[in-house]
């Protein structure tokens, strides 16, 4: 019977976070970008000068943390695995050509981002203590009125479940296990033979079961301090581990200079070919897709969830620093993985591999660099978790009210644990589809809702505009 229902799961999952996922996500995306008029192209250079913009007096009046706090966090959310392994599978499986398509993915995405930024401030929310709360849970109860809650607690129970970071806690273990570890110390060791002996382990599972408690300990530190510890360790996390990736990469080009021009013109030659549109359609909708819109959560809601908790009282300032999103991580760390693959890798595989591309390209350039990109791949996955911890958090306190809803924390940390052992094919299926399941009331409030967000831009630049004349 259970295997029965895992199998429906897998092919549910399948079915509904392909191509169907891929179209919801990037044609809704791509009439945002369109009936805004290119947001993401014109505003940019507006919203690159609020984040330099001071706080109003009147910020933080109405929010937990500042608009760079709530960027700094959904990019550490964003910024994982996918940017690493998932270029790499694209690159094998489009090749170089697919990165061009993830610029154009990453600018669909960052009009998305901007609507869920403006939506998230214009409608945000109060939990049952009184502090504001964002997310399209409130965006759909107050901007669509009070019939459409349904689809509102439809997001958040589906929000529940696909913001559990299994498949992090899982490809984190494996990772580290590939790296760090010896498969026959592991099989040798008498504390794990000891310790797993006790609770009916062999010593790989024993392993992975105390790596997933040392990774919930560290998570924990950090995510029942709340969302002011989240955003404040996101906001040093991110700078860091994004610096030392550039830095990396910076090596790898001027030790390879010669090969560069090559690397953008072969970007931009294969882009339209067969092989490049075929297979990049397929890997955007393996790692985009199915990781909601390349990697950078667009559409699926949990970008609000942040920027709602924001002090910010103007929806248009928020929606332009909530844009800056994908142009981070699906522009530059995507673009800076692909371009040091691409000098150094060998993209030409049997299969589909993603880390381990990325891992023997690094290697070959650096010294110890599948070393060091390994512990920026834990960087990344460490600091996905603390953000998701506080969208699950949202997302049970909208339903069941804080006092109940602040224990969510621990089943988020007790599922690092369990899913760091257990084999996750079901599982990661179930996630995905919940995952899925999130971005269709999202964007449908989106869509719905996209005149009001065009009406306040044009309102916002017009003062701006008159202001300054």
């Amino acid at each position: 019977m259970l295997d029965k229902i895992g199998k429906f799961i897998i092919d549910a999952a399948e079915v509904l976070c392909g191509y169907p996922l891929f179209f919801l996500l990037i044609g809704g995306g791509l009439y945002l970008f369109i009936s805004s008029g290119a947001v993401s192209l014109r505003r940019l250079p507006a919203a690159l000068a609020e984040l330099r913009r001071k706080p109003s007096p009147g910020d933080r009046a109405d929010g937990q943390i500042s608009s760079v706090q709530a960027l700094a966090s959904v990019v550490a959310a964003t910024v994982g695995l996918g940017n690493i392994a998932g270029v790499a599978i694209a690159l094998v499986m489009g090749g170089p050509g697919a990165i061009f398509w993830m610029w154009v993915s990453a600018l669909v995405g960052m009009a998305t981002k901007y609507h869920e930024g403006v939506l998230a401030i214009m409608y945000k929310g109060k939990d049952d203590q009184g502090k504001p709360q964002g997310g399209p849970m409130h965006i759909i109860e107050q901007g669509l009125g009070p019939k459409w809650k349904p689809l509102a607690r439809f997001f958040a129970i589906a929000g529940l479940f696909g913001t559990l970071c299994i498949m992090n806690a899982n490809q984190l273990t494996e990772a580290f296990m590939a790296t760090f570890t010896r498969p026959d110390s592991i099989a040798s060791s008498s504390f794990l033979s000891s310790v797993g002996s006790g609770i009916g382990l062999d010593n790989v599972q024993t392993f992975r079961l105390l790596f997933g408690a040392a990774v919930a300990v560290v998570v924990g530190v950090v995510i029942l301090g709340g969302i002011k510890r989240i955003a404040s360790v996101a906001t040093v996390m991110v700078p860091f581990m994004v610096g030392l990736y550039f830095l990396m990469v910076l090596f790898i080009i001027i030790t390879n200079i010669e090969g560069v021009p090559g690397v953008f013109k072969s970007i931009f030659t294969e882009a339209f070919n067969l092989r490049a549109g075929v297979g990049a359609l397929a890997g955007i909708a393996i790692i985009g897709a199915r990781r909601a819109a390349l990697v950078n959560d667009a559409g699926i809601g949990t970008a609000s969830i942040m920027h709602g908790a924001s002090g910010n009282t103007r929806p248009v300032r928020e929606g332009l620093v909530a844009m800056l999103g994908p142009s981070i991580d699906s522009g530059l760390v995507c673009t800076l993985t692909a371009i040091a693959i691409l000098l150094c890798g060998n993209i030409d595989v049997e299969g589909v591999k993603g880390l381990e591309v990325a891992m023997e390209a690094f290697g070959k350039a650096i010294p110890a660099g599948d070393i060091l990109l390994m512990c920026i791949v834990i960087c990344f996955a460490m600091s996905s978790m603390f953000s998701y911890s506080f969208y699950g958090t949202t997302c049970a306190n909208y339903l069941f009210g804080t006092r109940r809803g602040k224990y969510y924390a621990w089943v988020f940390l007790a599922s690092l644990v369990v899913f760091a052992v257990v084999p996750l094919e079901a599982a990661v299926g179930a996630c995905d589809l919940f995952y899925a399941l999130m971005a269709i009331p999202t964007m449908m409030a989106l869509l719905l809702l996209s005149p009001k967000v065009h009406r306040a831009t044009r309102k916002y630049f017009e003062k701006d505009k008159s202001t300054k004349q």
